[in-house]
């Protein structure tokens, strides 16, 4: 029987928290874990650079259907800077561009710097990064020696507060929104400095609803069985706590999971954030959006449950009526 055609344990349908290790990438962590899985489809919701270390949640079997969703969510990491050094990737990992003197700066001072970093700004994607620009990853074009023009994101800093100052480092903490580079933070703050700056250590310490000391070493996670990584991961509905749910019937359950629309005579919301919809157990079935008086699914999960018959495979067929 082919990889696809093989029926996935139904236990391997969630999120795994791993506190990625430095000196790995994401998608490392995700192959690793996918080979201890029994090789299930696996993705990851959010990437960490080599350096950084942290909360990574590994997604298995239907859960990577919602990697977008999670995505969408604040962060939050601890972070150390050396101030008097630019280096061409923003990080310890990169060579060394310039070197200059640290000035004196008092402790009220580096407060003022991290008080003005905070609110809604635009930040340039840095050229090592995974961005694309014409669906190349801008890293590619980095270690070739070539700038392009890189886009530029609307970010939010919630808030950036210090943990430490003992110069030339600096710790702080920052509460941001998706798509921020910290390393971009941290370069900002050392031309404000007017001596340079690069991070040297950068660890995510929460992710949406994901925190760090919920997440199990990558060492530990490959020491599973996979009972007991089945066991370990976090089932869809509790994933995507943050969304309303709606609970439908068995029969309703069954054009869901064949991708029917959803009828409903008396709708509780047409609200504008998708809502989870679930079986009499709790179990998520899909993630909806509201059209009209209809629920349409966008992400649907038949894993774990019984084969469903479908009268056609098509998303477009005639909603399935219920109350």
């Amino acid at each position: 029987m082919s990889p696809r055609a093989r029926r996935i344990d139904a236990r391997m349908h969630g999120v795994l928290l791993v506190d990625k290790p430095a000196g790995h990438t994401s998608h490392d962590v995700v192959a690793r874990v996918r080979r201890a899985a029994g090789y299930v489809r696996c993705g990851h919701a959010g990437t960490l650079d080599p350096l950084a270390t942290g909360v990574l949640p590994v997604l298995l079997g239907d859960a990577t259907r919602i990697s977008e969703h999670l995505m969408n969510h604040d962060k939050e990491y601890v972070f150390t800077l050396c101030f008097g050094q630019d280096t061409d990737t923003m990080d310890a990992e990169g060579q060394v561009l310039s070197t200059r003197p640290v000035p004196r700066m008092s402790e009220e001072r580096i407060l003022s710097m991290l008080a003005g970093f905070t609110g809604p700004q635009q930040q340039t994607a840095p050229m090592y990064s995974a961005v694309k620009v014409d669906g190349q990853p801008l890293h590619r074009a980095a270690r070739r020696g070539h700038e392009v023009e890189r886009p530029v994101r609307g970010i939010v800093i919630h808030s950036l507060t210090l943990e430490a100052w003992e110069s030339p480092h600096l710790t702080a903490r920052v509460h941001c929104s998706k798509g921020t580079y910290v390393r971009v933070l941290a370069h900002d703050l050392g031309q404000l400095a007017e001596c340079g700056a690069h991070v040297t250590a950068l660890r995510r310490v929460r992710s949406g609803d994901f925190t760090v000391d919920r997440a199990m070493p990558l060492d530990a996670v490959l020491a599973l069985s996979q009972d007991q990584l089945g066991e370990a991961l976090i089932p869809l509905r509790d994933a995507l706590a943050s969304f309303a749910a709606v609970g439908i019937t068995s029969e309703q359950a069954r054009g869901v999971l064949c991708g029917q629309d959803l009828s409903l005579e008396d709708p509780s919301a047409g609200a504008d954030e998708p809502v989870v919809l679930t079986d009499d157990a709790g179990r998520a079935l899909a993630l909806a959006v509201w059209q009209g008086t209809n629920l349409h699914p966008i992400r649907v999960f038949p894993g774990g449950f019984e084969k469903t018959t479908c009268i056609s495979a098509s998303f477009h067929q005639n909603p399935v009526t219920g109350g």
